[in-house]
């Protein structure tokens, strides 16, 4: 499964529903297969704990995020390409493509709470939190 920036902040932030991200990291671990996320969506979840708290916290959180069944897949010319063409033609945010282009290169399901993501059901699997 792909984690989108807003998914993670609720785990983070032990927002509702952070309790189904909470079974999906164990599940995650017990499978031994490790939930996706881009550099782009980590980078979001990095400048907002920065920018809202400070640079110390913000450290912080990448070392619970390295902690995490998480791996950082690195933004290439295609995936920026699919995301180009999802933000093109879709309404949702250019860093939220990302996400949407990694699960469709992937073809993993999408975990999210944001409802910006309606817009893309129709493309890929989505999974509510």
């Amino acid at each position: 499964m792909v984690l989108d920036a807003h998914a993670l902040m609720v785990y983070l932030e032990k927002e509702e529903g952070y309790e189904k991200l909470e079974k999906i990291f164990l599940s995650s671990i017990e499978k031994n297969e490790e939930l996706l996320m881009t550099s782009v969506n980590f980078g979001e979840i990095y400048y907002i704990v920065m920018r809202e708290i400070g640079k110390e916290k913000a450290r912080e959180i990448e070392n619970v995020i390295d902690s995490l069944p998480i791996k950082i897949i690195n933004v290439d010319k295609e995936l920026a390409k699919t995301a180009a063409n999802f933000k093109a033609f879709k309404k949702i945010s250019y860093a939220d493509s990302f996400a949407v282009a990694l699960a469709k290169q992937t073809g993993k399901s999408l975990i999210t709470g944001d409802k910006e993501f309606k817009s893309i059901e129709k493309e890929i699997k989505v999974l509510w939190i």
